[in-house]
């Protein structure tokens, strides 16, 4: 596993199971953790990992805002985000698409813009940041029963490529190599995939910068 010692990584969302794997995994590592959620009793088995835990809704920008100077304050800029805001809302076809569905999926791409805005300098100074998404492969092949899950989907990888263009870009014009990288995780579904993609995560700093900035795994389950 890569020594992640004196790394410290931000898992937004962090209170499902694929949170709790990516925080074994990346304290095990030497990370420092800051693992949020909407529930401050969910976030207690995180802290017993040795996370530093943080309560707030990242769908308010202010909130994420706040946080990002929290940490700033208390020496802490991150090197790392892993976007785990997400959920499921489908089925009935086209026409069972409501718009609440929408909007309850759409809190994951405004945590997402919120986030990578609010910590964009951090990652980009970092020594080696690294930001990621974990997407869905509705995204290539969108189902008329998936379609607000698909479109939410889509809008947070086209979101991360800009993200990863950025990176590229501010490197270039500073004259210096690249640092950051911003990249995709597909999956067809997550259950199962919770310590592959913890692991694929972690081992992100184990690749320059170069080799990583603006790719996509497909992460599938071992046959």
């Amino acid at each position: 596993m890569t020594d992640l010692t004196g790394r410290t990584v931000l898992i937004a969302g962090a209170t499902s199971a694929s949170g709790l794997a990516a925080t074994r995994a990346l304290t095990s590592a030497g990370a420092r953790v800051v693992a949020t959620g909407r529930s401050s009793a969910k976030l207690v088995p995180l802290a017993a990992l040795g996370a530093r835990v943080e309560t707030l809704d990242l769908s308010i920008e202010s909130a994420v805002v706040e946080l990002s100077r929290r940490l700033r304050s208390d020496g802490l800029p991150i090197d790392g985000l892993l976007h785990l805001v997400g959920g499921w809302r489908g089925g009935g076809g086209l026409a069972g698409q409501t718009e609440d569905d929408y909007r309850a999926l759409e809190i994951s791409f405004s945590a997402l813009r919120h986030l990578s805005r609010a910590f964009d300098d951090d990652l980009r100074t970092s020594p080696a940041g690294r930001l990621a998404i974990v997407s869905s492969t509705a995204v290539a092949r969108p189902l008329a029963g998936g379609a607000n899950y698909a479109a939410v989907k889509a809008a947070s990888e086209a979101w991360t490529r800009a993200v990863a263009q950025g990176y590229a870009k501010a490197a270039r014009e500073a004259g210096e190599p690249l640092r950051a990288a911003a990249v995709i995780f597909r999956v067809k579904a997550l259950a199962g995939l919770e310590d592959r993609l913890a692991a694929a995560y972690s081992e992100l700093w184990g690749a320059e910068a170069s080799e990583l900035n603006d790719s996509t795994f497909d992460l599938q389950q071992k046959g």
